[in-house]
């Protein structure tokens, strides 16, 4: 088993354009044109392409790409008992783009049972040595708790669980059992993607709880609440890290507002061993709130953009690790792009290579940071 820990100085999110080759053989699948069995060969035969591209780059971290799953969060949250889904044409609006998303919905109570993500990472981890480590990411269980109650799922929640105590209750409970299913199948590196905080922030997110009568104060509080349950009793030997995002659908955001209102409740309280922030431009506001990152916890900073091709001045973010710094000691910062390149199997705006290009700049900018 590996020993390396996430996160590496030069580090990435997670996910990789989907190649041709995957997108023909879901459409040939689908279509009913090749069977399941083809289909997963052909699933395998691109995982392994785009591990040893991260290993050819000489990225100490591979992740399968999440080549086996349609949407970043939902995927994950099927493989619970008492979770539904189905694809209907709506979304999520985005800025100028609608997210075409399957509705997610509760048909009981959620409990966890043998998760088949647990499965992907075993295929993965095959591909560790003694230069890389496989992290496996999954949405953070806030992710499911906000899922559960946004509008259009209140009313069936509410048939299962009365209160939202009840609701984070069984949440951090099925969590703590994959957690387990993961640990126990050698992972060692388990990220939790998050959008829950980048939507709670600025001022437009104020404006719109205030006018649903949610005391947003409440809502950060559930949002910790159900994180931190879902890692208590966590192995030691086990790192655990965040990814906190404002939204990444084909280029575009869901919203934007600075970390400050958020930071004393995920940066000072959420028990994770890491951070990865997005900071790619002006929407992620100042790196003041950095300073209320608590204990030894480790600063990723996503100052690279997946949203776009052209490439960053490398002078230019060298310059804004160094102004992250006045507010959280550079040994504990290490750098990244700001999400990954397909948050679904849409993607993003840009080439393969014009993706491994950005992969590229982040470890010549890292290995000239920290000689």
């Amino acid at each position: 088993m590996s020993s390396i820990k996430t996160p590496q100085r030069y580090d990435f999110v997670g996910s990789f354009l989907r190649p041709k080759a995957l997108k023909d053989a879901k459409k040939a699948f689908a279509e009913g044109k090749i069977s399941p069995e083809e289909f997963d060969k052909i699933t395998n035969e691109e995982i392994c392409k785009v591990v040893a591209k991260q290993k050819e780059l000489g990225f100490h971290v591979i992740t399968d790409g999440e080549f086996r799953r349609s949407f970043w969060h939902l995927d994950f949250m099927w493989g619970f008992e008492g979770v539904e889904h189905k694809a209907t044409g709506n979304g999520v609006q985005f800025n100028g783009e609608l997210a075409v998303l399957d509705d997610t919905y509760l048909v009981g109570k959620i409990k966890a049972k043998e998760h088949p993500f647990v499965g992907y990472f075993k295929f993965l981890k095959q591909f560790e040595d003694e230069n890389t480590v496989a992290k496996y990411t999954i949405p953070a269980p806030a992710q499911m708790f906000q899922q559960m109650i946004v509008p259009a799922n209140v009313e069936r929640t509410r048939e299962f669980y009365a209160t939202n105590e009840e609701l984070i209750e069984d949440i951090g409970k099925a969590y703590r059992d994959v957690i387990k299913q993961f640990y126990d199948a050698g992972c060692r590196n388990l990220q939790l993607d998050d959008c829950t905080w980048g939507a709670i922030v600025g001022d437009a997110a104020k404006q719109r709880y205030k006018s649903l009568g949610v005391d947003i104060e409440v809502v950060k509080q559930q949002l910790l609440a159900v994180n931190n349950l879902a890692l208590e009793g966590k192995p030691t030997d086990m790192v655990i890290t965040s990814h906190i995002c404002r939204g990444n659908y084909h280029s575009t955001f869901f919203t934007s507002g600075p970390y400050d209102s958020v930071a004393d409740y995920v940066f000072a309280k959420e028990n994770v061993d890491a951070l990865f922030l997005e900071y790619d431009d002006e929407r992620s506001g100042g790196f003041g709130p950095l300073a209320k990152v608590s204990g030894d916890k480790k600063v990723v900073l996503g100052l690279i953009t997946t949203k776009k091709a052209d490439l960053e001045d490398k002078a230019k973010i060298i310059a804004r690790i160094n102004e992250a710094a006045k507010y959280i000691p550079l040994e504990r910062l290490c750098l990244s792009p700001q999400c990954g390149f397909a948050s679904c199997e849409i993607g993003n705006k840009l080439t393969e290579e014009q993706q491994w290009a950005k992969l590229k700049l982040v470890k010549e900018i890292a290995e000239e940071v920290w000689k």
